[in-house]
This record gives structure tokens, sequence and C-alpha cells, in this order.
């Protein structure tokens, strides 16, 4: 590949990226309201200001490029947000619906992983030095991110109430804490 056509996809890439972000922005209050547990609310409010900082950081490079960060629209991302809403809307109970908007959101995670680890090895060969550590910084905050929604998921679990047979056929979903309780 000439180094001009690599320098036009990494453009490319970044203005995708920059959009998949802006519309994450957008996106992550209405998760947050819809998230029943606290640690999760907190955690896409947490993880909103994280994503206003990886949109500085694009608009840095962007800069450095002389380039405007707009013009391109992320439908990948679009995609995945739209998923996430139907899960915030879903008439869920309160560990159900939490277990899904975190499934939404480590979607959301590893999309962003592929993206920035594709556009930072691009920034890589291109010498681009001051970008890659940028795009490194994104992508690791990315895959913490992907991690604690694990560590997250792993404290909901579906329990059953042994003492009651339509129960015992629609499990309800409980957090492991309530499950102690009972």
């Amino acid at each position: 590949m000439q180094q001009s056509d690599l320098k036009d996809l990494y453009i490319d890439e970044l203005k995708d990226i920059y959009s998949a972000e802006t519309q994450l922005v957008k996106a992550l209050p209405k998760m947050a309201k819809a998230a029943a547990s606290e640690e999760l609310r907190s955690g896409f409010e947490e993880h909103l200001e994280q994503t206003k900082g990886h949109v500085a950081r694009l608009e840095q490079i962007f800069q450095a490029l002389e380039e405007k960060p707009t013009g391109k629209k992320c439908m990948g991302m679009e995609g995945l947000i739209k998923e996430g809403g139907e899960a915030a809307g879903e008439d869920y109970e309160d560990d159900a619906k939490d277990a899904a908007l975190i499934g939404a959101a480590q979607r959301v995670e590893h999309y962003e992983i592929a993206a920035y680890g594709t556009v930072r090895a691009m920034a890589e060969q291109l010498g681009e030095n001051e970008a890659m550590d940028l795009l490194s910084q994104t992508l690791q905050e990315e895959k913490d991110t992907d991690v604690k929604l694990s560590n997250l998921a792993d404290q909901i679990q579906v329990v059953s109430d042994s003492g009651d047979e339509e129960e015992d056929e629609a499990p309800a979903r409980t957090s492991k804490s309530k499950a102690a309780r009972a």
C-alpha cells in the first residue's frame, strides 16, 4: 500500500472513530439513566467523562494533521447504540435490564477496541508517534472499561425460587448479593 493511500485511510478511520465517540457521548447519559444499579449508573457516567476525553484526543490528532474530524458517520456505532437503546427500553427486572445494558456496552467497547487498535497500528506505520501515544492511551482505557463491565456482569446471575413452580419455569434475575440474602 502506498504511504499516501495509508494516510488517506488513516484519516478516514479517525473520522469514523470520531463519529462513533461523539455518538457515544450522546448515548451514555441515556444508558446511565436506564441502569438499575448505582454501580452501573456510576460506571456509565464515569465512562461518559472518559469518552469526552477520547473526543478531545482525537481532535488533537486532527489538529496536528490539519484535518477536520467531521464528514463521516459511523454506521457501526449507530447500530450498536440503537441496540443499546432497545435494551434500555425493555421491560426487564432491574438485574436483567442491567445485564442487557452491560451486554450492549461491551459490544460497544469491543467495537472501539478493534477500531483503536487498527488506527494505532496505522499511526505507527505512518510515523505519527504523538498520535500513536494518544491512541494507545485511549485503547488501554477502552480495554480497562471492558474489564470493569465484565466484572459487573459477573455480579449478576440467574437464580430460581425452588418453592414456586411458575418461577422455576422463568427464573428471576437477581444479583449475587440478593441471592445470598435469600
